[in-house]
């Protein structure tokens, strides 16, 4: 029997918000964040652009970043795309970028440059998990698994009730799948791709990176077109970071990892199960240069801890060129990172947990600049 859809999805919804901002007691654990420091002062307006999947978390930085220094300073940060936010810092055209990826060897040498021969850092500001979203006016509960979310986004799946599909639910439609998927280059795009790499079991034999491969489906930019596209279209699937799930009042899949196949339990999105994802990130990088190792998350050892979940890092200048920039930008990411994370657990994110937003704000900290330098430069 089908149901009114769009009260159905709001219905859904709203109960996974409550599920992320109950679980945990998010708020009361970030006590640290109302007393994070913030050093105003430096460039009055500085500038970034870069990874739409932050967009939502970066509207809560930028507020407690003018708050936190009385409206004084501000920052206009140009959604994009990862690829195209580093493109824009190591041009010198914005302060820093906004990225689901790290910084490839080879930009690095280019990056040092545009820091005026001092090192750039990643800095994790926000994980945010990747929702498997869809839209089938009969289906309110979907349960997937990595090989076949392969198949789907490979077109080796076409249809709804294809048996594999049915065989993880009770009762599928017979309709025509239609995959959305990232037209730019994303970081979404590769968090998704090495996902299904990982621990598809062989199925997804595509590669990796930011260009999506699947070689299927309809293509639209950012997390803001492909979330638009699913809403919009019966029989549709995509992925996306989960804030843009929320804004559009998305079915989200529940997903059954190796561990969960043993418990009989599919996972689904919360600040419990996300949570248990991102305390198994290592860090990898040198000194400051916060670079993480997500490989645990794809295949979780435990039952209840969900596999899709991206991270998101400001890439920065070790040392800035301009005083007044590096100042300025050391101001925003300490809003960032201090009264930022209070509320990101509203908009579809997971907030840092106290130890891990220690080291980021050590970093921050680390952060210098050229005393009187002014090169021309945005920063």
């Amino acid at each position: 029997m089908k149901r009114n859809r769009p009260g159905a999805a709001i219905s859904v919804l709203t109960a996974a918000a409550l599920v992320l901002s109950g679980c945990s007691k998010p708020h009361s654990a970030l006590a640290y964040a109302s007393g994070a420091r913030v050093d105003c002062g430096g460039k009055q307006a500085i500038t970034a652009s870069g990874s739409s999947a932050q967009a939502n978390a970066m509207t809560a930085f930028i507020a407690a970043f003018t708050k936190a220094c009385k409206g004084q300073q501000n920052l206009t940060y140009n959604v994009s795309s990862s690829s195209l936010g580093v493109s824009d810092f190591l041009s010198g055209k914005t302060d820093f970028a906004g990225s689901d990826l790290p910084l490839t060897d080879d930009q690095y040498p280019a990056a040092k440059q545009r820091c005026g021969g001092n090192d750039a850092w990643n800095l994790p500001v926000v994980f945010g998990p990747i929702a498997i979203t869809y839209n089938l006016n009969a289906v309110d509960n979907l349960v997937l698994d990595a090989p076949t979310l392969a198949r789907i986004f490979n077109g080796s799946i076409t249809r709804w009730d294809d048996p594999a599909i049915t065989a993880l639910n009770t009762s599928m439609p017979p309709e025509d799948i239609h995959v959305v998927y990232r037209a730019d280059p994303s970081g979404t795009t590769a968090h998704f791709q090495a996902y299904l790499q990982a621990a598809s079991g062989g199925a997804w034999d595509k590669g990796t990176g930011k260009v999506f491969n699947g070689g299927v489906g309809t293509g639209d930019h950012g997390n803001i077109g492909t979330a638009a596209q699913v809403k919009n279209t019966e029989g549709a699937i995509s992925y996306n970071e989960y804030s843009f799930a929320q804004q559009q009042n998305l079915f989200a899949a529940q997903i059954k990892t190796s561990a969960s196949r043993k418990s009989l339990r599919p996972v689904r999105i919360g600040a419990d199960t996300v949570g248990k994802t991102i305390s198994s990130a290592k860090i990898v990088g040198k000194g400051d240069d916060l670079v993480l190792d997500l490989s645990s998350f794809y295949n979780p050892s435990q039952p209840d801890v969900y596999p899709i979940v991206m991270v998101t890092y400001e890439i920065v200048c070790s040392k800035y060129p301009s005083s007044d920039v590096g100042q300025a930008v050391k101001a925003f990411l300490q809003a960032a990172v201090g009264p930022g994370q209070a509320d990101l657990d509203k908009r579809g994110y997971i907030p840092l947990p106290p130890d891990f937003q220690s080291k980021v704000f050590g970093a921050i900290d680390a952060i210098t600049s050229t005393p009187g330098a002014t090169n021309g430069l945005t920063g």
